[in-house]
């Protein structure tokens, strides 16, 4: 029976944002991340949607016992998708692989009235420059759709739920990508 393992492309790729078991950088083909919103958050948040031409990298790890219940909870507004033979990866044994992604036609792009995170965003990069380095942040922001949405300063009063405290060096690098593609930051109230 093979092992099953999940595929995050965001806040799962920073391990300080849960303790599943054998991660791993990997790389999913055939999907693009990007922006979105439904009406089952008030803000935005990433979501994988199909793209034949596009690659994303991200982290893999084990799901022990089979138990999905907990990933699902988290990752409640989106669908598992099993993925299995579109991710490369380092593992020699058999495996199942899941991205969660919400269904084309359940996502609308971000708004005003559903905004980005900064928290959130703090998160994403904080784990690709923790696993990937500089290069591998770049890529991230390279291969994600919606960063003309407006971003939602609330870094004094963190909403994303899994919220971190980054380093100076890992905000001035988030503070310094963000800048670069000139996006509409809005303080919050």
């Amino acid at each position: 029976m093979a092992d099953p393992y999940f595929f995050g492309y965001g806040s799962l790729v920073n391990l300080a944002t849960h303790d599943f078991p054998d991660p791993h950088p990997a790389q999913l083909k055939g999907w693009r991340r990007a922006w979105r919103h439904t009406d089952l958050r008030p803000v935005a948040f990433l979501t994988a949607i199909p793209d034949p031409e596009s690659l994303i990298e991200g982290m893999i790890a084990h799901v022990p016992k089979n138990d999905w219940a907990a990933l699902d909870e988290r990752e409640w507004a989106y669908d598992r998708v099993p993925t299995t033979h579109a991710v490369t990866h380092p593992l020699s044994h058999d495996v199942e692989i899941a991205v969660y992604a919400v269904p084309q036609g359940r996502h609308a792009e971000p708004s005003n009235r559903h905004p980005l995170l900064l928290s959130y965003i703090d998160v994403v990069v904080q784990g690709y420059l923790r696993t990937f380095g500089e290069d591998g942040a770049d890529q991230f922001f390279a291969t994600t759709d919606g960063w003309d949405a407006p971003i939602l300063n609330d870094r004094a009063e963190p909403r994303y739920p899994r919220h971190q405290q980054l380093k100076p060096a890992e905000t001035e690098f988030v503070d310094d990508r963000l800048n670069r593609l000139s996006v509409s930051i809005v303080q919050t109230a």
